[in-house]
């Protein structure tokens, strides 16, 4: 074997049952469960099958785990895919073979629906993590990013998705996703406290004090261990400039016809819109395999390379899970290339948890995240500076309000209504000017609900409890 290599999924959408009103928000949920979450299953459940395992850390946040599970969610993203299947047969009058893949696989997701995950997804990844097939990881409630959070309410949001997981995976974690990898020093001991054994951090976090990503690293003055991602290896696949994705035989994400099907592939980066090139799947079919020996290729260069530097070396490559079949349509086709042919090519595959053999010494980061410039920046610049007070006053007046003695609905809503207030996305989506208006919207509807059940608090009145995405909330421990 010439080293280890881990691969790292990221599984997280924003909360939005019940808030339809952004463009994409529901109708994105059932794209990613239709084109990514169960065809990810599926090619781990393939290769389960062929005696693989410890093929893939996995993130699954509270709220997304929470939409998969949710029977509203799931009625409405069959009701999307029955209305994908119809809407083939219009499709199909003037593109046969482009109507034939589409209801093929609009009938796969449909079936799935039906039978295996009725119940919701949580059970099909509890079965690949108990066969030994994935390690789950945890995280925080809600997806804040914890940096910017003080350490009481870093601590509950963690407590809460901890609970949260342990009921719905049958187990508490080890590893933890830190949301948008930030970091900043003290989150470590927050994670020792609450069993966290190891999380995953940028490899820009890692350099910065002279650290390489080929290990991993306990943190402070705990026995927390840190992985760093390999960029180097990460961006062959998905980079801010380039990737595979990217080359001209794959399906054009972004080109959509009048009945809202992806019939385009690539082409060129000269070439826009309808002008593009008709998909073609024997084209992007082989591009899978090219890019998938690529990959291997890399890995298997980079291990070796490494090698000279330490015994055993090891490298993370971490993405979100909607890369594979949302943004990337032949994505999982790649992945399950790729996780074939890297043990074939002498490379072991590997867990986070597999991999804490590799400590390598003890490291003092630096603040840092995956986002713009690696630092703070898209969840508190300029943009959304006003957004970042809105958020320092709310855990201040929540502070003032907690009470550890009762066991009270109203505080149980409060919580859940400042942890949703508190999530990255809104600040992520403003910065990146995504749906911005939406996020502003969601950020100001959960302060203002925050305002009006602590108000309620305070003078003793009722109130009327909403949508929650946490049932095993316990604002006590808060």
């Amino acid at each position: 074997m010439t080293g280890r290599f881990a691969l790292v999924l990221h599984s997280h959408l924003p909360w939005v049952r019940g808030h339809g009103r952004w463009p994409v928000g529901e109708v994105w949920l059932h794209e990613a469960i239709a084109t990514s979450y169960l065809p990810v299953l599926d090619v781990l459940a393939r290769l389960a099958e062929k005696g693989h395992r410890n093929l893939a850390t996995v993130g699954i946040t509270p709220v997304l785990a929470a939409q998969l599970d949710d029977p509203e969610c799931l009625q409405a993203t069959r009701s999307w895919a029955a209305d994908w299947l119809w809407r083939t047969q219009e499709l199909g009058q003037y593109d046969r073979p482009a109507a034939a893949r589409e209801a093929q696989q609009a009938n796969a997701t449909l079936h799935a629906l039906q039978t295996t995950h009725r119940a919701g997804l949580s059970t099909a990844w509890r079965r690949l993590a108990d066969a030994g097939v994935v390690e789950l990881l945890g995280g925080p409630a809600a997806h804040p990013f914890q940096p910017l959070l003080d350490d009481r309410t870093a601590a509950f949001s963690l407590l809460t998705g901890m609970d949260d997981h342990l009921a719905r995976f049958g187990s508490r974690p080890t590893g933890i996703w830190a949301p948008e990898c930030g970091y900043r020093p003290g989150l470590e001991k927050i994670y020792a406290e609450q069993g966290i054994t190891h999380f995953l951090m940028d490899g820009p976090t890692m350099l910065h004090v002279g650290n390489p990503t080929h290990s991993a690293w306990t943190v402070g003055d705990t026995d927390v261990m840190a992985f760093g991602r390999d960029l180097d290896v990460t961006y062959r696949v998905w980079s801010p400039r380039k990737g595979y994705p990217g080359h001209h035989e794959y399906r054009d994400f972004h080109v959509m016809d009048d009945l809202g099907f992806r019939t385009r592939r690539v082409t060129s980066t000269a070439v826009h819109g309808n002008d593009k090139a008709d998909y073609d799947p024997a084209a992007a079919a082989h591009a899978v395999t090219r890019d998938a020996h690529d990959f291997v290729d890399v890995v298997r260069a980079r291990l070796l390379h490494l090698s000279h530097e330490r015994p055993n070396p090891l490298v993370v490559a971490a993405y979100d899970t909607e890369l594979f079949g949302h943004w990337w349509h032949e994505g999982p086709a790649w992945l399950e290339q790729v996780l074939t042919l890297l043990p074939q090519a002498g490379v072991e595959v590997t867990t986070l948890s597999g991999a804490h053999g590799c400590v390598a010494g003890r490291i003092d980061p630096e603040p840092g995240s995956w986002g713009s410039g690696k630092d703070f920046r898209v969840w508190s610049g300029p943009q959304v500076a006003d957004m970042v007070d809105d958020n320092e006053d709310l855990m201040r007046r929540w502070r003032k309000l907690a009470d550890p003695q009762v066991r009270d609905p109203r505080q149980d809503e409060l919580a859940t209504q400042a942890l949703l207030a508190l999530s990255s996305d809104w600040a992520f989506m403003v910065s990146k000017d995504s749906a911005a208006q939406y996020a502003r919207l969601r950020h100001a509807e959960h302060h203002r609900q925050f305002a009006s059940i602590a108000a309620a608090i305070e003078t003793g009145r009722p109130v009327t409890c909403g949508e929650r995405p946490f049932p095993h909330l316990d604002a006590r421990l808060f």
